[in-house]
């Protein structure tokens, strides 16, 4: 089941049509025809795949009077490993070009660095000459967004920047950014959104800056900052919480391993630091006692 982190990303591309391009040519700097309309279509491939296996997003990119595709873009966000991913990659992106008859792009957003790489290795599909290398946005390629107007002009970037960048140095100002410009711009329900996601992302102090700056009366004081900065450093604290937890289970899961002689494949360390489901870190504690193989820890049966 997507995670409420993955889903808020897929929203951010869905509520913002142009936000993939922008990406793709700003963050990433590929090339990116001239177009006149962004457009969010259908991601269902259940023809081809399951319908729990379609795209999260597909954008397609519109010129002229007759609106005709000059590109599309098949967003997916990847917070975990997922050994699928390979095999339904190379269709969603020919499927999205046979049924929009226009160049197709894949985008892969995540925003840990060791999902950056995972999802950039390229994959060889077996037809000579084609092997699909993902493009993919991860935290270093989000822009730091601490200016108001960039962040009122552009919200959905702003909230990506606090969610790649907010355990940085730079939280505080992202935070600001967000509430001074973003937040009074936009309608109840996305300000709601955007506010979660915004403050869930910045450290704990950041969120006590922020917290202290509305209680001064700083110039973004308004009822709707005051509830979302008091909400969310609760939150905050019990995701700290949570997080701590989670990595601590990581760390005891590969010293587990180590202990034992075994070595640790590179594939495993990430899969097993990227992990934030405490079931799964809780059954490989277990495992890790028993197997002889650290590859084996990753197997789907057993417990």
């Amino acid at each position: 089941m997507p995670s409420v982190t993955h889903e808020a990303l897929v929203e951010l591309f869905k509520n913002r049509p142009t936000l993939a391009a922008e990406m793709l040519h700003d963050a990433l700097g590929h090339p990116v025809p001239t177009f006149t309309e962004a457009r969010v279509e259908s991601s269902d491939f259940t023809e081809i795949v399951p319908s729990d296996r379609r795209a999260d997003v597909v954008v397609v990119l519109l010129v002229g009077e007759q609106q005709q595709p000059a590109m599309a873009i098949v967003v997916e966000v990847q917070l975990g490993v997922d050994p699928d991913k390979p095999y339904v990659w190379p269709v969603y992106v020919t499927q999205t070009r046979a049924r929009h008859r226009c160049p197709t792009r894949l985008l892969v957003v995540t925003i840990g660095a060791a999902m950056a790489r995972w999802s950039a290795r390229p994959i060889d599909t077996g037809h000579p000459g084609w092997t699909l290398t993902p493009l993919v946005l991860g935290p270093q390629g989000v822009p730091v967004v601490t200016d108001a107007e960039q962040a009122k002009a552009a919200p959905e970037v702003a909230v990506l920047s606090a969610m790649a960048h907010g355990q940085s140095e730079a939280a505080e100002a992202i935070g600001v950014a967000f509430f001074s410009g973003a937040a009074e711009g936009l309608d109840e329900e996305r300000r709601a959104v955007y506010g979660d996601l915004v403050l869930s992302s910045l450290n704990a102090a950041a969120r006590r800056k922020l917290e202290a700056m509305m209680k001064s009366g700083y110039e973004f004081q308004s009822e709707f900052a005051r509830s979302y900065v008091a909400k969310g450093v609760e939150k905050g604290r019990e995701q700290g919480r949570l997080e701590g937890i989670l990595e601590a289970k990581a760390r005891d899961v590969l010293a587990f391993l180590e202990a034992r002689g075994l070595e640790i494949p590179a594939e495993v360390r990430e899969r097993v630091l990227a992990s934030a489901d405490l079931d799964e870190l809780d059954r490989w504690i277990r495992r890790a006692a028993v197997i002889s193989d650290a590859q084996e820890l990753l197997a789907t049966t057993g417990s």
